[in-house]
């Protein structure tokens, strides 16, 4: 198997790399609104509010195996940069496998995992009744979906975004599909919403091997791997350790925006319900800013694993002047847009006076995030991990401080304010050891 060695280096191939990415992560987010679209026209606030700290809790679970996504990515493009296809297959192989059984292990011990979401979540008997029922079907389609990470990963590594755009678009367009149907159609409410999207899971993982076993698939007469380069006790610490470390990276992050959930349950159902409509808003520019963020890990791997810093310096350069100019753009399309989304969201009219009061803070978080996502894809696609791990947890540190200081002087507002420097504090964090990746990127 051959790989091109051509690296988009100008503003429109960067953008015609990230566009399919962009367009699959928005479809994320854009489900998410349309659950709280379906369950919010039962009239209940928890209902919504339910669904908000089902979405939190697995959201937390899934997300701390984000590794297997992110290590496999790096690890994918430096390999197919230097034409290394059998370490390509290792890299899949390894994330594969590590998915499918910790998804195993999740589903046996679903029944811990939930007395201790139930014990630390803030939220009225109401709303974690609904969690319950949410997470007892949800839970289902955990081994498919941490699988799926690998399968994922794997595509951005080779740069394979449009069929990680189809993949994307099957997941959401059956999971969308299935909510209305077993919601809209024939009332299970909070347990149809979990039902359908561990259905949709599991129909991802089946066409997502396809995919990727049609970009890996060996020569005839060639393995697809050796057991004996599978189990190489050294490459397989050297997995581990970056694994490991973008593990702790991963639950910083998650734990961060964790608090700030739990944080706006403690002011009551209509604040939570309000913050989860503005962090869906946020979850769409994310997805929409990650999208660069996730072309440049291939990029930057495979600038690395070709030993050119010129082509990194160039990737970086470009792409992150495109992400920041949709990041102003994102903003401004929430300030104006906002408020007839909120009302079209939700009838229920104390929610959307208090997603429509703290829209501006929203706002706000969009625009100064972008440098964030682009730090976090240079050094996921450089595999840099103790560098991710380290800002990580201190960014986290700086946003607790912050949010205990201010979120109990100034409610909310304050609340917003610490979630704001939080993702600022990310961006500088990281940023300190970009100059010595250059460094060590080559000539």
């Amino acid at each position: 198997m051959k790989t091109d060695q051509h690296l988009p280096t100008s503003h429109v191939d960067i953008i015609r790399l990230a566009i399919p990415i962009i367009l699959a992560n928005a479809a994320v987010p854009l489900l998410g609104l349309v659950d709280i679209a379906v369950i919010s026209h039962t009239g209940r606030a928890a209902d919504l509010g339910a669904i908000a700290l089902g979405s939190l809790v697995f959201s937390f679970v899934y997300w701390s195996f984000g590794f297997l996504r992110m290590g496999t990515s790096g690890f994918t493009a430096q390999a197919a940069g230097a034409n290394d296809w059998p370490q390509v297959r290792l890299a899949f192989s390894r994330a594969f496998l590590l998915g499918a059984l910790m998804g195993l292990l999740l589903l046996l011990l679903q029944q811990p995992l939930l007395w201790l979401a139930l014990q630390l979540l803030d939220g009225s008997a109401d709303v974690k009744a609904g969690l319950a029922d949410y997470w007892h079907w949800r839970i289902w389609g955990a081994p498919a979906c941490l699988a799926n990470y690998a399968l994922m990963g794997t595509l951005i590594g080779l740069g394979k975004t449009r069929q990680l755009l189809w993949l994307q678009l099957l997941l959401n367009g059956v999971n969308l599909l299935l909510d209305i149907v077993f919601v809209a159609v024939i009332g299970w409410g909070v347990s149809g919403i979990a039902l359908g999207t561990a259905m949709a899971e599991w129909i991802c993982f089946v066409v997502g091997l396809g995919l990727v076993w049609q970009q890996l698939k060996p020569a005839i007469g060639e393995p697809f791997l050796r057991r004996k380069a599978l189990l190489h006790r050294q490459a397989f610490f050297n997995t581990l350790k970056v694994n490991t470390d973008i593990f702790w990276r991963t639950l910083s992050l998650l734990f961060g925006f964790a608090w700030f959930v739990n944080q706006g349950a403690s002011f009551g159902d209509i604040t939570l319900a309000a913050n989860h409509i503005l962090l869906q808003f946020i979850s769409f520019s994310a997805f929409f800013l990650d999208g660069y963020a996730f072309a440049l890990e291939s990029l930057v791997g495979r600038a690395l694993g070709a030993k050119r810093r010129d082509l990194l310096d160039r990737v970086i350069l470009v792409s992150t002047q495109i992400a920041g100019a949709n990041a102003f753009g994102l903003m401004l399309i929430l300030l104006l847009a906002g408020p007839a989304a909120i009302a079209a969201l939700t009838p229920i009219v104390e929610v959307q006076n208090q997603a429509q009061q703290f829209l501006p803070f929203a706002a706000v978080y969009v625009l100064l995030s972008f440098a964030a996502f682009q730090l976090d894809g240079i050094f996921i696609g450089a595999t840099r991990s103790r560098a991710l791990r380290n800002a990580g947890i201190l960014s986290l540190a700086i946003f607790l401080l912050l949010a205990w200081w201010w979120a109990g002087v100034y409610g909310n507002a304050g609340l917003w304010c610490a979630f704001i420097s939080y993702v600022v504090a990310r961006a500088v964090c990281l940023g300190i050891y970009l100059p010595g990746l250059r460094r060590e990127s080559g000539k």
